[in-house]
């Protein structure tokens, strides 16, 4: 949880070209278990390590009556500091560029409103898939710092999946789209179980879930060899997965046109 409360913060910084600064937590609950508590903020602690910030403090507190027993009330934000000239707008991305996506570890703390309907209708005995659903969330600076003067445009692959999130990485140009092969990349077990025992539509699915790529790097076609290389280099699964069209462009059957 701690975790997944950090990359959700530093993920969504890192778009802008940011290099995540600093983070705050808080933590609510009825009654303090500090055994759960401690968790928690190892988890933060160590979001924060692998996103290279500093924890500069947060509150906990208690609040008998408001929450029920073994709840609690997370929250988290993060300060990122970038020079104006380097902030990554979109503006300079051009049809012919290359949109390498790097893997996800799972859903990534969306969709999990779905996720328990679906769990709840149909159960889930697969200890496998349960550790799937819950494998924290993964933190992609390190990756991203290692090539952001190639990049030219970026998105984080969160509430809303692609379909609202990659059209935001072309920011003001509604002269392109994007241009996705959905065939690019094998999609993880967790989410054809999904949509299989969820009996979930494939445009709810792209709408939902990241459906196993968490954050999507568009770069010059001539630099997409040496930035998937160097993500790789870096610890990440990194794979093109599309391309920057004209707004409009027709597309082969299989892929996914977001603009």
């Amino acid at each position: 949880m701690g975790q997944d409360l950090v990359a959700m913060c530093a993920n969504d910084v890192l778009v802008s070209g940011a290099e995540p600064f600093v983070f705050l937590d808080y933590y609510a609950t009825g009654a303090l278990d500090v055994d759960v508590a401690e968790r928690v903020i190892r988890g933060v602690a160590r979001g924060c390590e692998m996103a290279g910030c500093s924890l500069a403090g947060g509150e906990t507190a208690e609040m008998p009556g408001f929450y029920a027993d073994g709840e609690y009330d997370l929250a988290g934000f993060c300060v990122g500091v970038v020079e104006r000239e380097e902030l990554v707008t979109g503006a300079a991305i051009e049809v012919g560029d290359v949109l390498v996506g790097l893997a996800s570890s799972g859903p990534h703390s969306n969709g999990y409103s779905l996720v328990r309907r679906i769990l709840d209708d149909r159960g889930a005995s697969d200890a496998g898939l349960i550790e799937d659903l819950l494998a924290p969330t993964r933190i992609y600076v390190q990756a991203v710092r290692a090539v952001t003067p190639r990049i030219r445009g970026m998105c984080h692959i969160t509430g809303g999946g692609f379909v609202e999130n990659v059209p935001r990485m072309l920011g003001e140009r509604s002269d392109l789209a994007a241009d996705i092969d959905l065939d690019a990349w094998q999609r993880p077990d967790v989410f054809h179980f999904l949509q299989q025992a969820g009996n979930v539509a494939e445009q709810e699915m792209l709408r939902t879930f990241n459906l196993g790529i968490g954050f999507i790097l568009c770069v010059a076609s001539q630099d997409a060899t040496q930035v998937v290389a160097e993500a790789q280099r870096a610890g990440e699964t990194a794979t093109r997965i599309g391309t920057v069209v004209a707004a409009g462009a027709s597309v082969p059957p299989g892929h996914l046109l977001l603009g």
